[in-house]
């Protein structure tokens, strides 16, 4: 009897102190770190269990000190006013110099972004969230420090891409001047004789003889009015005198307007393509294969803009001014093909946006003189002038190019869009407008997926590297050719 009721005191003795013990608390700390503990009630006693690892030291009735002295787990009690215990389990860490380089790194490189990382044997997990794939690829590239690094990160969704549209203006002013100078001398009986003496180089009087004998007599018929015209009827002489000096004026200007997006290339053409024979080789027959390419002439424009970390935009511009030339082509098999007249340059700039730039000004100046003169008489001193006739053609081209970039934005839903002008009604009776699709109005709201906040990293690369793809352009068929105007 006695023996059950000591068990049962021992037994009521373990309840009680249970009670009065509170569950067992983790805490961590670093070998050769330390850190005070606040006690909510007044410590009257600590027990640490291996002294070796932990040492704990109470600096005032609430507060202990705990400080790590070598790499082990071990166990502190505090006893506590009232009676109650806690119970820590304290683990006592040597610490990893390299993850706190790398922790260190990844704060300081990529400030006020979530990124975080776990180790597991010689593989790092990168977990989070960055604002764009360049701190991606920082992070991946701290993180590979400490091993093979599997990128887990997720990118904010990059807002849209900038729009830049390039004003270009093609100046070309074409100057000439025509100086001609000639004399033709006829006569229509003077001394018995009819004729004329000159070049006949700008349509000479025609004399037409009528009669015979001393009844003969001499027609004049003038084909051109500009000439100066002298005759003197007592003397049957006249003369026919051009001297003309003309003035030419030509003036071709081109406004094209490209829009391209940031680091794409975009072209313009204005003009046609003209077909020409190219060999292909001989066939097994020996005969040789001929087939029909095309080539492009007129205004031509490349260009590619790239908005710069300055704000400033730089361009990749290669303009272009061509013609047909037919004085300088070839004939093959009957057929002619033209030469090309072109006047090509290609240059890069980085300009602000609004601001221009004269990239290329061409000027050519050419000079011809033909001279006619009758032989023998045309050497004569002063008087061999009369039996000469001049031509000669002064012309001036210059070429200007001026290209201004600027930064645009679409124009807003349900704003007015640009039309042309036109200055009378077309087709009143019939439809203003074209046909087209029922808009939401008619046909419901269109479903439309929201646009997730981030996007996993090799999500966005796959996407940039699709947009980056060029496109592949429609080939013109071989047997047809094109005039107009062409936009990419």
């Amino acid at each position: 009897m006695k023996r059950v009721l000591g068990c049962m005191a021992v037994l009521w003795a373990g309840v009680a102190a249970a009670q009065n013990q509170s569950p067992a608390k983790d805490l961590t700390v670093g070998v050769g770190k330390s850190f005070v503990l606040d006690s909510p009630a007044a410590v009257r006693r600590v027990s640490v269990g291996n002294p070796d690892v932990l040492d704990a030291v109470g600096v005032s009735e609430r507060e202990v000190l705990i400080s790590g002295k070598s790499a082990g787990v071990t166990t502190m009690i505090l006893w506590q006013d009232g009676g109650t215990r806690q119970l820590f389990d304290v683990t006592v860490s040597q610490p990893n110099t390299r993850l706190e380089t790398v922790k260190q790194e990844l704060a300081r490189e990529l400030p006020g972004q979530d990124v975080s990382f776990t180790v597991d044997k010689d593989a790092v997990f990168l977990h989070g969230t960055v604002k764009d794939l360049t701190s991606a690829g920082r992070a991946v590239a701290i993180a590979s420090a400490l091993g093979k690094t599997v990128n887990l990160l997720h990118v904010d969704v990059p807002p849209g891409e900038q729009q830049i549209l390039l004003k270009v203006r093609f100046a070309n002013v074409d100057r000439s001047i025509g100086t001609q100078w000639g004399f033709n001398l006829f006569s229509t009986g003077a001394t018995n004789t009819i004729g004329s003496a000159g070049t006949e180089q700008f349509n000479p009087p025609n004399l037409n003889v009528q009669g015979s004998g001393s009844s003969t007599q001499a027609a004049v018929t003038l084909s051109d009015a500009l000439n100066l015209f002298l005759y003197r009827p007592d003397l049957n002489l006249g003369a026919t005198i051009r001297a003309l000096q003309t003035h030419n004026l030509l003036e071709i200007l081109a406004e094209p307007n490209l829009l391209a997006l940031n680091g794409k290339e975009a072209s313009f053409l204005a003009g046609g393509e003209f077909p020409y024979p190219t060999v292909q080789g001989a066939s097994a027959g020996g005969l040789v294969a001929i087939t029909i390419q095309f080539r492009e002439f007129g205004i031509k424009l490349h260009f590619t803009p790239t908005v710069t970390p300055r704000g400033t935009i730089h361009l990749k511009v290669a303009p272009e001014v061509s013609s047909l030339d037919f004085a300088n082509g070839l004939v093959y098999q009957g057929f002619s093909i033209p030469a090309l007249d072109t006047r090509r340059m290609q240059t890069e700039i980085e300009l602000e946006s609004g601001q221009s730039f004269a990239i290329a000004g061409l000027l050519d100046n050419q000079v011809s003189e033909t001279l006619s003169k009758v032989p023998g008489l045309g050497d004569i001193p002063i008087l061999g002038k009369l039996f000469q006739s001049r031509l000669t053609n002064r012309s001036k081209t210059e070429l200007l190019v001026i290209v201004t970039p600027e930064l645009v934005r679409p124009i807003p839903a349900g704003k007015p869009t640009p039309m042309v002008e036109i200055p009378t009604d077309f087709m009143k009776d019939g439809p203003q407008t074209a046909p087209r699709t029922p808009g939401p109005d008619v046909t419901g709201p269109v479903t439309v997926r929201p646009l997730p906040a981030t996007l996993p990293v090799e999500e966005l690369m796959e996407q940039q590297k699709q947009s980056l793809e060029p496109a592949a352009s429609p080939q013109p068929p071989a047997d047809a050719g094109a005039k107009g105007g062409d936009v990419h």
